[in-house]
């Protein structure tokens, strides 16, 4: 091999693993950097440093509404079916003789009679 292709060669073998830990930290350091942005809902940043933000269209905004009503109607029937729940668990946990006394006071008016 000629002698200034073999000093390349040798310098190029010496300084490859420095250059590729520099590498990998650069990447690794942009990949957390983008990670921690997205899991504290900070916008991206483009090439030039303008944050990017998703962009909302008719349709976006139209789905937005939609799950948002539907998420009332949901929180509004589970609240209906924890009062339910509530009176199902009143009834189960409290004395037989008692709900058999309410239940017999509903049906006997003031006279006596059924």
């Amino acid at each position: 091999m000629d002698p200034e292709t073999q000093a390349v060669f040798e310098f190029v073998s010496a300084n490859l693993p420095i250059v590729l830990a520099i590498v990998v930290v650069s990447v690794g350091g942009w990949m957390f950097t983008t990670w921690l942005r997205i899991k504290n809902g900070y916008p991206l940043e483009s090439s030039w440093g303008t944050p990017i933000h998703p962009k909302t269209d008719r349709e976006a905004a139209e789905r937005i509404k939609l799950l948002t009503n539907e998420n009332a109607q949901l929180r509004a029937e589970i609240g209906s079916v924890k009062d339910r729940l509530q009176n199902i668990e009143r009834i189960v946990t409290d004395q037989p003789n008692a709900l058999a006394r309410e239940i017999d006071a509903l049906t006997i008016d003031e006279g006596g009679r059924a």
